[in-house]
C-alpha cells in the first residue's frame, strides 16, 4: 500500500491527482497528516479525488485512524486516511 504524506502547504488538486493515480494500479491508499493544517488538505484532497473518480463510475471510501510518526526525537501523533476503492458506484 502506497502511503502519501500531506503537509499545510500541499496542494489539494495535486494530491487528489496522486490518490487517484495510486487508486489506479492498487486498491487502497493511505494518507498521513500531522496538524490541523495538513488534515484539512487531506480532507479536501479526499474530496476533489471522490469527484475523479465519480466520472469512472468508482467511489472511495474512507477509513480515518491515528498514527505516532517518530520525526527526530520526538513522537508526533498524526491521522492516517486509509482510502481504498469500490467500483461500481450504486446511485441513491
Amino acid at each position: 500500500m502506497e502511503i502519501l504524506k500531506v503537509s499545510s502547504n500541499s496542494n489539494p488538486n495535486k494530491v487528489a491527482g496522486a490518490i487517484a493515480g495510486s487508486l489506479s494500479k492498487s486498491e487502497k491508499v493511505e494518507i498521513q497528516a500531522i496538524g490541523a493544517g495538513a488534515v484539512n488538505q487531506a480532507v479536501k484532497a479526499l474530496a476533489v479525488a471522490r469527484r475523479f473518480l465519480e466520472e469512472s463510475g468508482k467511489d472511495l471510501f474512507v477509513v480515518p485512524g491515528f498514527i505516532e510518526i517518530k520525526i527526530g526525537d520526538d513522537v508526533r501523533t498524526g491521522i492516517s486516511f486509509k482510502v481504498f476503492l469500490e467500483n461500481n458506484k450504486s446511485e441513491g
